[in-house]
């Protein structure tokens, strides 16, 4: 579905049997409508935030801040792991509290920015690190080329730039508030560094886990984040909740009690060039902590209908981010692939998701 706002257009690249709301919706127009706007695209994941859509690539003469959000570099990694058993209760209790650095996980001398700040820390909200079981093999040949095969074990970490992010974000905002960059080359070299912060993040918690899980740290097979903002073609491309669907491989997360995909991303510019980063909410965090309450107990919510655990001392996040608080990842991946805009690769289900292990 594409439509013309003005001078630029809005297309949304979902069925119509997704759950797309029109606040959702309305705010990919509203943004189509600022000055120097050329496309919004909308991903099947796509979902309202604070002031912009999440699940969406905006493509602007202007750079706008607002737009890739305070998480910059929010993305995730997939990392390969050989463990000798795995017994999920064991290897929950082995995890160690990514709520707190360990310098010794890191070089302070390679640490963009030199912020050293939380570095090796997952953060809450939908962020997390997960022991996952590949589980459906859909192109043989790709996932070979990967190194991946039906029950091989991968590390999945989705996280940013913690407060780092936030800071850069503030800073423009405190004089700016919702309006351009003054500076583009300023911010885009704070962005940068922040996105390189993200990803040496991602690898600094997946070395901290497989150490406690007595396995070794490999490079990761895919490393894709989806708040950035970049120059293509003399414009400027924002991704707020969308990964680059160039020619990357992504993994779109499902939730805790669901499958996640690695896609073989290939959208084209009416896409922004980007694929869908996850199953996207479909309620609130108060609205899924209120009907959560009312259907499910703790207890219910640490052992998911796949059999996998979660580690979550944080009552409140564990409703917040129950899997039915989310989209039928399977509708989200569909889509994409309806489209055009990606191809499955595989399959992965949780064994093991940390989320935080405080209350």
């Amino acid at each position: 579905m594409v439509v013309s706002v003005l001078s630029s257009s809005v297309a949304i690249f979902a069925s119509p049997s997704s759950w797309i709301e029109s606040s959702a919706v309305d705010q990919c127009h509203q943004v189509a409508a600022l000055p120097g706007m050329h496309h919004v695209a909308g991903m099947p994941d796509l979902h309202p935030g604070k002031g912009a859509p999440i699940g969406a690539a905006m493509t602007s003469s202007v750079l706008y801040p607002f737009l890739v959000g305070s998480d910059i570099g929010c993305g995730i990694a997939v990392f390969p792991i050989k463990l000798k058993r795995v017994v999920p209760e064991k290897l929950a209790a082995r995890f160690p509290d990514l709520d707190v650095p360990d310098p010794a996980f890191f070089d302070e001398a390679d640490v963009p920015g030199g912020w050293t700040d939380s570095l090796g820390t997952v953060g809450r909200g939908n962020h997390f690190v997960e022991l996952a079981r590949v589980d459906t093999v859909f192109d043989s040949e790709h996932a070979g080329r990967l190194g991946l095969a039906a029950r091989d074990l991968v590390l999945i970490v989705h996280s940013g730039s913690r407060g780092l992010g936030e800071q850069i974000l503030r800073a423009h905002t405190e004089v700016h508030g919702a309006g351009p960059a003054a500076d583009p080359a300023a911010y885009l070299a704070a962005h940068d560094d922040a996105v390189r912060w993200g990803s040496l993040n991602r690898r600094v918690m997946a070395a901290r886990v497989a150490d406690a899980l007595g396995a070794s740290c490999e490079p990761p097979l895919v490393d894709e984040c989806h708040n950035s903002v970049e120059r293509r073609d003399g414009l400027y491309l924002h991704r707020k909740g969308a990964a680059n669907g160039d020619g990357r491989d992504v993994l779109i997360a499902g939730t805790r009690g669901t499958p996640s995909f690695l896609v073989a991303g290939h959208a084209g510019a009416d896409a922004g060039w980007s694929v869908a980063h996850g199953a996207g909410r479909k309620m609130s965090r108060a609205d899924a902590l209120r009907r959560g309450k009312a259907k499910h107990t703790v207890e219910e919510l640490r052992r998911t209908p796949v059999g996998s655990l979660v580690v979550c001392g944080d009552r409140q996040l564990l409703f917040e981010e129950a899997p039915t608080a989310y989209k039928r990842i399977e509708q989200v991946v569909g889509d994409l692939v309806e489209h055009g805009l990606a191809t499955k690769v595989v399959s992965t289900v949780p064994i093991v998701t940390y989320k935080t292990v405080r209350r």
